[in-house]
Formats: C-alpha cells, structure tokens, sequence
C-alpha cells in the first residue's frame, strides 16, 4: 500500500501545484503554435489569435458582401460530402457560421473583412472531435500505469479521486486539458466526470465545445453520496447548461456494472425528458464481460436493451467486446460508438470491431479517453493508432485508410455526439470550427496525399 499511497500524495501535490498554472493561464497560454493554430471563431471567445493578412483587398467598384474573417491561401480539407480538397482556397465566416468556402480566386472579390488571415503554407481542417474524455484527469496523468482496467480503477484511481477530487480540483484539470486540446487542434470534446458544472464553466471560457456527462455511479462518489443524489445534481446541471452556444449537458451513467438497474432506467428517462445524450461504458474489458454475465447471463449491450434504455441520444464507449448480436441491436437503435485505440492498447483491454461497425454503418467517432490512461489528449495520435491497429488486427494493410480515419475524426465524431449538422466540416452554414497546420516541418514536406500526411505523418 506505501506505493498506492504515495502515487495519492502526489496527485494532491499536483493539485496544489496546478492552481498556480490556472492562476497565469493568461499570461502563460501561447497560442501562436509551432504546428497548429486554433481558430474558434465566438462573438464573446476570449481567444485572440495573431495573424498576418494576405488577401488582396477588393477594388471599391465591386459590390461585396460582409465578411467578419477571411481564411485565405491554404489547402481547405472540406470534409463535406463530396470530399473537396481545395488548392489555394478560401473560407469567410460572418458571426461563428461559415458563408462561404471555395478557390481564393473566385471568393476573394466577393467579400469584404474586418481580419484577413493568411493560410499560406497550411492546411485548413475542420476542428479534430475527441468523443471520449475525463478531463480533470489529466492531473492523474502517471498516477498508475502497466495493469488492466479494473486493477486500475479499483486500486488506484477510484480511491485517488476519493482522497482528491474537488471542485477546484475539477476547474484546474480542466483548464490544463483545454490547453492540451486546443495546441493538438481540438474544437470539440465529450466528457464524464465528477462537478460536471465546474468542467462546463471551464470549458466555456476556453472558447472549447463540448458534449459533457455528469457521472453517475452506484456508490459514493466525490461530488455525491449515491445515485439519487448524482441524479438531482445531474439534473440541475442539465436545466442550467441547456441552451448554451458551446455547452451540451448529458447524463452520464458509469456502466452496466457500476450501476443498477433502476438507476440506469432513471438515467435515461432524465435524458429523455431534457432531450440531452446520454452517455456511457460499454463493454470495454473482458472483465466486464465476465461480471455482466455472471450477472445478468447475457452481454452488456443486451441487457441495456432489455431494460429499454437504448436509444439514438446513447452513446456507448469503447465497445471493445461487441457480439454481432450486439452490433445489431446498435445499429436497429441509431446509437453512436467511441473508439479510444490508445487506451484500449495501454489497458490491454482488446481491439473494437471497428471495421465491421462501419460496415454495418453504425456512427464510429475517434476519443482519446482520459489522460490517465492514455496518456495523452492528442486526437493527431489516435488516428494514427487507430489506422495502424485496424491494419494489424485485420492482416490488411488498406484497413482503416488515412481518409476514413480524418473523417472519424472530424464528421464522424461530429455524428455520433449528435452535432453533424453544426460542426464536423467546413461548408456553409455550419459553425466555423476549424484549425489550420502548418506544412512547412521537415516531416510535412513534400506533400503528396494531404490525408495520409494528417494521419501517418
């Protein structure tokens, strides 16, 4: 126990620490970044980014429209359904919503901008969706590593949440991991975790988006004493959350195994009644495979659906060890999976049928879980795992290609939080989350095929 009890130590040490990062956040964010730049564009976003011009300006005979930002110069990975790559090409935004996207040489007389920002050099991508996180837990990052989930989680992380878990704990984590998001090209993130309130205040002043899951769980937890409690709270948080321009309230029930059966119906009946996402572990380890039929003598998936909680506002993580009888009831019931390669591989929890749920065209996102497990919030990293491990496990070396891991990645993730409509490309009329990355590195040059740089370069 003299171990566990140090590692316990350390993260209230860390969290002491932290508080000074929060403190000079201000001063100490840079986020001129060497590779990406971030380019959420808010009405009230605190983020300014520094930028040269580069469009010419329009002769004064032409009659043009308002523009608020041209993006000018780059080559514009739509994502849209027709896949267009654009050489050289241009997006305007007026207010938080895309206008236009096309060739710089046939938009730029048309509008007329307060900021003009050269792109020059760079690839313009739609913002990178991560639909799986426990953000404050980036301040366990380290805490235990090299053991399976349930070790991890019973011996480790459970208890240190117990000893350290607050809400300044919650805000300060959360600070950290926005900063980690948005210098790795992050527009948008789901999340579970404990003072869900305190994740969402955070994360709206960062000018981030996110799909956030109160936790509920079938015990005591660091922010409520059991599930009726967690419920009310969650509830609560829900009322004040819906409506936001940025925040997406969900309820966010543990798993199968964490919680029982009525709990889970209630869940799901408060996510119905506010029409939020609910979201939750699914059959991640064999472990849990194991205790659900002990339990219940059927698979995770199978009893949900038994209990009438599944739905097209559920969404399931990880799915490692779906059957295909599972994979069925999935699809008849629109749900939406996260797969989190990197976790996945460093829990030694298993490979999710990733292949076989595109090909039944179920909603795949890419997530990167939580930073104590991962142990990283870097999206660029899980589309490169998740190429490389879909290959590997299926013995085909065109499994999983560059351009469907972009697209997991961005649209895709974009739909299984339900948000494909808003974000996930850039056309018009949807909300210009987008990032830009430079092409100038020595492993970015040259360029042949821009998706096979974004995702094995």
């Amino acid at each position: 126990m003299s171990a566990g009890r140090s590692r316990y130590d350390q993260a209230a040490k860390t969290q002491r620490i932290t508080k000074f990062l929060v403190a000079a956040r201000e001063s100490a964010i840079d986020l001129n970044l060497k590779r990406f730049v971030f380019l959420r564009v808010l009405v009230s976003s605190w983020l300014t980014l520094p930028f040269c011009a580069l469009v010419a300006g329009p002769t004064p005979a032409q009659t043009q429209e308002r523009a608020d930002i041209l993006i000018s110069g780059g080559t514009v990975v739509t994502m849209d359904s027709s896949r267009r790559i654009i050489d050289k090409g241009m997006v305007a935004i007026r207010g938080d919503r895309i206008i236009a996207v096309g060739p710089a040489s046939e938009l730029a007389g048309r509008f007329q901008a307060a900021q003009e920002i050269s792109a020059a050099n760079q690839i313009v991508l739609p913002g990178l969706v991560n639909t799986h996180n426990h953000a404050p837990m980036v301040l366990f990052r380290g805490i235990a590593d090299d053991m399976a989930l349930m070790d991890w989680l019973e011996k480790f992380i459970f208890p240190a949440e117990a000893r350290n878990v607050s809400p300044e704990f919650v805000q300060a984590g959360t600070d950290l991991a926005c900063l980690e998001m948005i210098r790795s090209g992050t527009t948008t993130y789901a999340d579970m975790y404990y003072f869900e309130d305190k994740v969402a205040e955070t994360t709206n002043q960062a000018g981030v988006r996110g799909v956030l899951g109160q936790t509920i769980l079938g015990f005591p937890s660091p922010d409520s004493r059991n599930p009726e409690e967690a419920l009310k709270y969650t509830e609560r948080f829900i009322q004040r959350w819906r409506g936001s321009s940025l925040i997406v309230p969900a309820v966010a029930p543990h798993a199968p195994y964490t919680n029982s059966p009525e709990t889970l119906r209630a869940c799901k009946g408060l996510a119905d009644k506010y029409g939020v996402p609910m979201i939750i572990h699914v059959s991640e380890t064999r472990d849990e495979v194991r205790q659900i039929k002990a339990k219940y003598k059927t698979t995770s998936t199978q009893w949900l659906e038994k209990l009438g909680v599944l739905g097209p506002n559920v969404i399931f993580n990880h799915g490692v060890w779906l059957t295909e009888e599972d994979l069925g009831i999935i699809r008849r019931r629109g749900l939406g999976v996260t797969h989190n390669p990197e976790s996945n591989m460093k829990l030694a929890s298993g490979s999710a049928p990733v292949l076989r749920m595109l090909a039944l065209g179920i909603p795949v996102g890419l997530g990167t879980d939580g930073a104590a497990s991962n142990n990283d919030l870097d999206m660029f990293e899980a589309m490169s795992t998740a190429a490389r491990l879909q290959k590997l496990v299926s013995g085909n070396p065109a499994a999983l290609p560059a351009e469907k891991v972009v697209e997991l990645a961005t649209l895709g993730g974009a739909r299984v939080l339900g948000l494909h409509k808003e974000i996930g490309s850039l056309e018009t009329g949807k909300k210009a989350d987008l990032i830009t990355i430079s092409t100038e590195p020595a492993h970015a040059v040259p360029m042949y095929n821009v998706y096979s740089h974004l995702v094995y370069a």
